[in-house]
């Protein structure tokens, strides 16, 4: 049998979206015996999400005054000694997981397998390189526990409807003194998180500036959608990398993404490939992102997107 630890992410109150795509991954592990650990200062309320989780057999807490911000430094000594009796420690390739999972490998003084992307055993293990463009097969040693991200996007969330038991631990870590929360600055916004919308209005370097991207805000508002940009246009200064969409930014599955005035770099179509329909929005008849798109209409954007936001009601 397979003992997985699934590391939950959080804000402090809500369990991140990704941790129940997490545990689908783990799911696909053939009799794998699914436990999540949550660390927080105050895990209750995340803890219950986590219960609610098919195929989740328990859920364990660290609560701590150090877990009240996930600092990869503080967190990873901990989940290295939970881990200790588990064949298998998960996290998902989000920011979070990106930071915190390396660590953990570290520590523990093996490999980490990243963006796994399907199951074909065990100890074995699918996932993309060269942007997208090749997917290998990994099989790590069966004797040494795997510590691996998992690419979020390729998975859907696992139902809810679960009462796995709630358990609260305590471990004997050695936590770094070196590394101190300090502040944290992240941008509000009403719209759907990027990451988890069912709908993405992106825009790209055609843009041309700052001002004109409010054509994709307003866009999006209308249709209830996230926010996503090009590299081109957050190295630009057009929007905060926060909404970098690709290979270097957030790898993303919504039902419809809506790319405008986005060319296509094979680097920005690895954060889209595993989204549902794919419209493109652009003057060049040659650009790369028609080879991809579901829909793609050749037109100025600047007259195409305002005649759409005003169709839209």
């Amino acid at each position: 049998m397979s003992r997985i630890l699934v590391i939950a992410e959080h804000d402090g109150s809500t369990l991140n979206a990704s941790i129940a795509k997490t545990v689908a991954c783990a799911a696909q592990i053939e009799n794998a015996e699914i436990d999540v650990l949550v660390l927080a200062d105050a895990a209750g309320p995340i803890a219950a999400e986590a219960a609610s989780l098919a195929s989740v057999s328990r859920v364990l807490t660290i609560e701590s005054e150090s877990n009240a911000h996930p600092l990869a430094a503080l967190l990873a000594p901990q989940i290295v000694a939970a881990a200790q009796n588990y064949t298998h420690v998960f996290g998902p390739s989000t920011t979070f997981g990106k930071d915190l999972m390396p660590r953990v490998a570290a520590l523990l003084g093996v490999n980490q397998i990243s963006d796994i992307m399907s199951v074909a055993g065990s100890h074995e293990f699918k996932r993309p390189i060269y942007a997208g463009n090749v997917v290998v097969t990994l099989s790590a040693p069966a004797d040494v526990i795997v510590v691996a991200t998992v690419r979020t996007a390729s998975y859907k969330a696992v139902a809810t409807g679960n009462s796995a038991p709630i358990e609260s631990i305590s471990v004997d870590a050695d936590l770094p003194t070196h590394t101190r929360f300090v502040d944290a600055q992240a941008g509000s916004s009403d719209r759907p998180d990027l990451q988890t919308a069912a709908v993405v209005v992106a825009g790209g370097r055609a843009l041309g500036s700052v001002e004109n991207f409010d054509l994709i805000y307003t866009l999006a508002d209308k249709l209830g959608a996230g926010v996503g940009a090009s590299r081109a246009a957050v190295d630009a200064g057009y929007v905060a990398n926060e909404l970098q969409v690709g290979q270097t930014g957030k790898i993303i599955a919504p039902d419809l993404y809506i790319a405008i005035g986005i060319s296509g770099a094979i680097q920005h179509l690895t954060g889209i490939k595993d989204a549902g329909t794919i419209v493109a929005i652009n003057k060049d008849e040659e650009a790369p992102i028609f080879e991809v798109a579901d829909i793609g209409l050749a037109g100025d954007l600047f007259t195409v997107v305002p005649e759409l936001t005003e169709a839209l009601g």
